[in-house]
């Protein structure tokens, strides 16, 4: 099939790769020649376990190409894929000003017969809207369908090629027909159905997997509380095929480009039909809070924090990849510099996009200091705190970690390390969510 893919971002740009692998014809257009300069020299912008090989292998096939015409790369294609950002706008409903851009580019260019899919996340409805756009711009027949994406950044090339299930919105059986063709390497499992429902599924999923984060992180500070161990409830919890253990490991929050941006939206469709959705505002409102826990345990352990040293470790939102967006580390960051702390900060992937980010004049702040390595963070400082679970952190020498610190407090706000690894330091360990351990130093606090 010859497929045209309108974005290369994290979707757009994967799900691209994924279908020339599979032997599609696939052109990726983007309006940034930076970025296209960027792939067509075999660069990915992203960092994405496999994807860059995989991305070289099909372009050196002739299976895979970029390029910022748009018209062009529509003209030829049987299947139009839109993968275009939709970031919040101040209100948080999603921002549809790319989606309409590439529909009403798409009806511009459109020569023959073309089944366009939605892949972006958009709100209930949108699909409507983009074959309006369209419309209003050809003659040309077509049919519109909405493939939502489930892919996870750091897994994201596995996750394509190996879905828990395809969702194909749509009320053409022509379309249905070449898009379960299309996604019948992949799985089995292929759902059709309306456009709505699909459109909304997405925002469902999205929401219940951060309800159950932020839930376990609630039963996590209560565990605190009553010197109950988080872990062991979560594991039980999870053996209840009703409940399952995913989505169950306390931290101090989540964040990336969906979670944060999905209920936000969600909440906002909510609102736009006059329904309060009181318990996703609790869910966003919970995991806002929960990286104030990091903050808690270092006041509680350290006392005043102006001139306190303190070594952070991690900064991307999660291990696997280089995006920081509503990473709980920059907050993190924001308010220890607002009570006065020196802040030794090192990620192994995620550094420069968060100083772009988030300090782009980090240069001339004196409060921070970017380490070129991980121990570089550590020594001298007052506290240590894990923010993100990478394998260098996760496997790091605890007896290393105690003899480089000035101080001895060590935050861990992704339960990285057992309780037993730290029971023979002296390092004073606190969790999320995990009693004192009583024959050693290491303790929680509430």
């Amino acid at each position: 099939m010859k497929i045209a893919v309108i974005g290369t971002g994290y979707v757009g740009l994967v799900s691209g790769v994924c279908w020339a692998e599979l032997g599609n014809d696939v052109t990726c257009v983007d309006k940034l020649q930076s970025k296209i300069d960027q792939l067509n020299s075999g660069e990915v912008p992203i960092y994405e376990p496999g994807l860059e090989q995989m991305m070289n292998a099909n372009r050196a096939a002739g299976r895979l190409r970029f390029t910022s015409n748009l018209a062009e790369a529509v003209q030829t294609a049987e299947l139009i894929v839109i993968a275009v950002g939709t970031p919040s706008l101040p209100s948080g409903e999603a921002n549809l000003a790319f989606i309409r851009q590439a529909a009403e580019e798409i009806g511009q260019g459109l020569a023959g017969y073309a089944i366009v899919v939605t892949k972006s996340t958009v709100p209930v409805g949108t699909n409507e809207r983009v074959a309006a756009w369209i419309g209003a711009h050809t003659s040309q027949p077509f049919d519109v369908a909405s493939v939502p994406e489930f892919l996870r950044e750091g897994s994201a090339v596995r996750d394509t090629l190996h879905p828990d299930r395809i969702i194909i919105g749509t009320d053409s059986d022509r379309a249905a027909a070449a898009l379960e063709a299309l996604h019948r390497p992949l799985t089995s499992q292929i759902v059709r159905t309306d456009i709505r429902s699909a459109e909304m599924i997405k925002y469902a999923s999205n929401a219940f997997l951060a309800t159950k984060i932020s839930f376990i992180n609630e039963i996590a500070n209560l565990c605190e509380k009553v010197g109950a161990n988080v872990e062991e409830v979560a594991s039980g919890m999870g053996l209840d095929q009703r409940i399952g253990g995913y989505f169950l490991r306390a931290g101090i929050g989540y964040g990336g480009s969906c979670f944060p941006k999905d209920t936000q939206a969600l909440i906002q469709i909510a609102g736009d039909v006059a329904y309060d959705f009181k318990l996703l505002k609790s869910v966003v409102e919970v995991n806002q809070l929960q990286r104030r826990s990091v903050l808690d345990k270092l006041a509680a352990s350290l006392g005043d924090l102006n001139g306190k040293t303190v070594g952070l470790w991690g900064l991307a939102f999660k291990p696997g990849t280089d995006d920081v967006r509503e990473s709980p580390a920059a907050d993190i960051m924001a308010a220890l510099l607002e009570a006065g702390a020196l802040l030794k900060v090192y990620d192994p992937i995620a550094m420069a996009n968060f100083k772009r980010m988030f300090y782009s004049d980090a240069g001339a702040n004196e409060d921070i200091i970017w380490c070129e390595e991980q121990w570089e963070a550590v020594t001298g400082s007052d506290a240590l705190c894990l923010l993100t679970e990478w394998d260098t952190f996760v496997q790091a020498d605890l007896q290393r970690i105690e003899s480089l610190l000035r101080g001895s407090v060590f935050i861990d706000g992704r339960n990285a390390f057992r309780l037993e690894q730290v029971a023979a330091t002296g390092l004073r360990y606190f969790s999320v969510g995990r009693p004192v351990q009583r024959d050693s130093h290491s303790e929680t606090m509430a």
